[in-house]
């Protein structure tokens, strides 16, 4: 994204994506997991009818065809109302999407999700066999996210492609990870790395070195050159000279310009991947759309950001200080910055 078109975002700021932290529960208990979900939460589920009055407003000032709802989690597919969740989401005019580990999903499942609408689906693969159970903390998944690619393939207009965070144990094996997932008919991939976040922050063996990053996105753009699968790296930073190669879009942290979230507990924020507290107010005292136009400032004028690794950095105008996520409650930079990691290091 150009420059004066984020500056133009800023000021009109047109809700694009609307997170809904629907569960923390998880049905898997992953090594990396940002969340740190368990199987029972301490928070519990929002009820949908306490979700149903954001709806109302987000529809009342915006086109809600334009506007994809996330149900998150946790794993969305726990929740024993979801499909009625979606297709009320979708009878309000929105598109209802989600990301899922696949354990659930099947083609019982899958027929549940077409009558529901859904829009646009998200799948874990993790790696081969191994490097993927040994990530997911259970014998079955692999298995289970492979019957899930199938599974998806039978629901119409459905968009949808493969997530993999990639880490030390599964990076040697990508070659083998992609001509797997073309041959089981995937043709959109998106690959992240693991962030010290949750349960990945006592566990160092999961994150990449500088080199190893270096790797991971000179693979992507070799992937991307043959042309077989279309594969992104994630929207978590700036990259230097790796913009323009390794995503379809150049980066820009979207959280508070286009995409909001409400949290389990009600909170409002940008992007639920911002695990530290940015919240700008909650559903149950605030306007949900009056913290959107009135509240998000921070996420609208980074400035804020301008210190630290940030203070004199030359690419600040097109970072703007890289993810949210990256920041601390002290609006702190706690993870490596992407761009310094890279650009000592030749493609």
């Amino acid at each position: 994204m150009t420059h004066d078109y984020v500056e133009r975002l800023k000021r009109e700021h047109p809700l694009r994506e609307l997170f809904w932290e629907c569960t923390l529960r998880c049905n898997m208990a992953c090594r990396h997991c940002g969340s740190d979900c368990l199987k029972e939460s301490n928070i519990p589920d929002m009820p949908f009818a306490d979700f149903l009055p954001v709806l109302d407003e987000v529809a009342a000032h915006c086109d809600p065809s334009r506007v994809m709802v996330d149900t998150v989690g946790g794993e969305p597919l726990v929740r024993p109302d979801l499909m009625d969740c979606g297709r009320q989401i979708r009878e309000r005019g929105f598109m209802w999407g989600f990301v899922t580990n696949g354990l659930l999903l099947d083609r019982s499942v899958a027929r549940e999700l077409a009558q529901a609408g859904i829009n646009s689906l998200a799948l874990d693969v993790d790696g081969m066999r191994e490097e993927h159970n040994w990530l997911r903390n259970s014998t079955e998944s692999f298995d289970a996210a492979m019957r899930a690619i199938e599974a998806v393939q039978t629901i119409p207009d459905l968009t949808w492609d493969v997530i993999t965070c990639v880490n030390g144990r599964n990076l040697h094996r990508l070659n083998e990870l992609k001509q797997l997932l073309i041959e089981a008919g995937v043709t959109h991939w998106r690959c992240f790395i693991i962030d010290p976040m949750g349960r990945a922050a006592r566990n160092k063996d999961l994150l990449l070195t500088d080199e190893q990053f270096r790797d991971l996105l000179n693979f992507i753009v070799t992937t991307r050159c043959e042309g077989k699968i279309n594969v992104n790296y994630a929207c978590d930073g700036y990259l230097g000279a790796y913009e323009g190669l390794v995503r379809d879009n150049f980066y820009s942290c979207q959280a508070g310009l286009t995409v909001a979230s409400v949290r389990a507990d009600g909170a409002i924020s940008g992007c639920l991947s911002i695990r530290s507290d940015y919240s700008q107010g909650n559903i149950y005292r605030d306007s949900f759309w009056d913290v959107w136009e009135n509240r998000f400032e921070p996420f609208r004028n980074r400035e804020w950001m301008r210190h630290g690794a940030c203070q004199d950095c030359e690419v600040f105008r097109y970072c703007q200080g890289n993810g949210f996520h990256m920041r601390d409650e002290n609006g702190d930079l706690f993870m490596t910055c992407h761009y310094n990691r890279l650009k000592n290091i030749k493609l």
